[in-house]
């Protein structure tokens, strides 16, 4: 369970450490070393009234997932649905309760399911539907799921489907999903291997499997775009994976720019899978905020925080 934990807070130290830079174009971002939850002095942060170490609405998202996971033990899209608009609404698993970060097409699919469409209808259905926020949130079903590579990609594709529906988005999840387990049994080509079982198991898929040109792109540093575009974010993702450090993965999907706290944030789940905690700087764990969150979702503090230490400081944390 240890790497599978590591993965979720891979993913919420990636995306903290991108909210400072979220928007900016990489030419405007500081040099790649000096990235970090706090930004250099003289860089015009993104969000400035949101303290480094906060996640955004992936975290937020993305721990509504696990929470109901552990709670129903398996997909249950009622559940999730419920915890989505009560982040939305009420600030429910988001850092001090403060919702400061949320796409159109999520909010306008929420906003559907607050007024009682059914959960699988309330959602944009088009090509020009297919943001990352579904992407950004679906690491903890790899990491919960113990049903077999088919099962987990249609659960992948079906809590997508409550706010980005479009076929394309659903295959990004899929891949990503298929891709985190096969880091975690330690497959050596994880995301070749990955893809690989999502091109099978489409064979029974016809529609998802046309849509596999677009969702599985060249992988060219040149086309590391970091932008919103599920595509863009699950391409880049994959190219900032292949530093060599967990640190330096989440460095370069930041470096992207645009997007930057979602691309850090897919991509920093690989990595936590990756590197484990022995990999994960002890100054950005100890850095993290929202520890009150974090127990309320049911996840475990990392080996770095000490009882102690998590009983001192959990209550200021998040406050």
């Amino acid at each position: 369970m240890t790497n599978q934990l590591a993965g979720l807070y891979g993913l919420l130290i990636g995306d903290a450490l991108g909210v400072p830079y979220e928007f900016q174009r990489p030419e405007r971002l500081p040099p790649f070393e000096e990235l970090d939850l706090v930004p250099p002095m003289n860089f015009a942060r993104s969000h400035r009234s949101v303290p480094p170490g906060t996640w955004s609405d992936d975290g937020a998202m993305a721990l509504c997932l696990y929470a109901s996971l552990r709670h129903c033990g398996r997909l249950d899209i009622d559940d999730l649905a419920e915890r989505f608009v009560a982040w939305w609404q009420q600030g429910y698993l988001a850092v001090d309760g403060i919702v400061f970060d949320i796409g159109v097409q999520t909010s306008s699919a929420l906003r559907a399911i607050q007024r009682g469409m059914p959960i699988l209808k309330a959602a944009r259905n088009n090509a020009r539907s297919n943001g990352n926020g579904s992407l950004m949130r679906a690491l903890p079903l790899a990491l919960l799921h113990t049903g077999t590579d088919s099962e987990l990609v249609i659960d992948a594709h079906l809590q997508s489907r409550i706010t980005h529906p479009h076929i394309r988005s659903q295959v990004c999840c899929a891949i990503y999903c298929v891709w985190a387990r096969q880091e975690l049994i330690g497959a050596p080509d994880a995301y070749a291997e990955a893809v690989d079982i999502v091109t099978r198991i489409y064979d029974d898929f016809p529609n998802h499997a046309a849509e596999l040109e677009f969702s599985v792109q060249p992988l060219a540093d040149a086309n590391a775009r970091g932008s919103g575009y599920v595509v863009d974010t699950l391409r880049s993702a994959v190219i900032a994976t292949r530093e060599s450090t967990f640190e330096r993965i989440v460095r370069r999907a930041v470096a992207f720019g645009h997007d930057t706290d979602t691309t850090a944030a897919v991509a920093g789940g690989i990595a936590g899978i990756r590197h484990g905690f022995a990999g994960i700087p002890a100054r950005w764990l100890e850095a993290l905020r929202g520890r009150t969150e974090l127990r309320n979702a049911g996840v475990s503090p990392p080996p770095a925080w000490s009882h102690s230490t998590q009983s001192s400081r959990a209550g200021h944390a998040s406050s």
